[in-house]
């Protein structure tokens, strides 16, 4: 009788327990599009993106063009030159990769950039959430715009609003995705 109580009990415990865990979510690409540091900050980002993605361009048609240049001359080079101009290039694309990796690689310039950025206004953000979540008692606040698949939210758990008034940015109504 022991062994069909008790897990009995624990299941009821279990089910009345998760039944009084509140829940809500947000959006946090909403949230951020609703920040003016954060639009100014992502247009930073995507000017410095640019004029690197322009001069990484140049490079590249540039070092084109000098292979362009050496295949054309090739069989009119003797073997030391061929060898001096394929060391070139072999230079120049090699000095492309570094440029690329530097301005655009996991620890580079745009990446630190980014860092020094965004993630303030993330922390900003984190924290607005964390009030909301404290002062209506959740459990727990999903993000809807991260990796975490939602098939249907009820518009009543959505915090979003209520995270952009915490952050003291009054919710604009007619850019909000998804009808809220």
């Amino acid at each position: 009788m022991k062994k069909f109580i008790l897990p009995v009990l624990f299941i009821t415990a279990t089910a009345l327990s998760a039944s009084a865990q509140k829940f809500g979510f947000v959006d946090t690409d909403y949230i951020l599009s609703q920040m003016p540091s954060y639009r100014s900050a992502q247009s930073t980002l995507d000017q410095l993106s640019a004029e690197w993605q322009a001069e990484a361009d140049k490079k590249k048609q540039s070092l084109d063009l000098m292979f362009r240049e050496y295949k054309a001359e090739e069989m009119l080079l003797t073997p030391q030159q061929r060898k001096e101009r394929e060391n070139i290039i072999v230079q120049k694309e090699q000095e492309l990769n570094a440029f690329r990796e530097q301005k655009f690689g996991y620890q580079g310039e745009l990446f630190k950039k980014r860092e020094e950025l965004i993630k303030p206004i993330q922390d900003k953000v984190f924290e607005a959430v964390q009030k909301v979540a404290k002062d209506q008692a959740l459990d727990f606040i999903f993000d809807k715009s991260s990796d975490l698949i939602m098939l249907y939210t009820n518009v009543r758990f959505d915090k979003s609003d209520e995270v952009l008034e915490a952050l003291g940015i009054a919710p604009q109504e007619e850019v909000k995705p998804g009808n809220r």
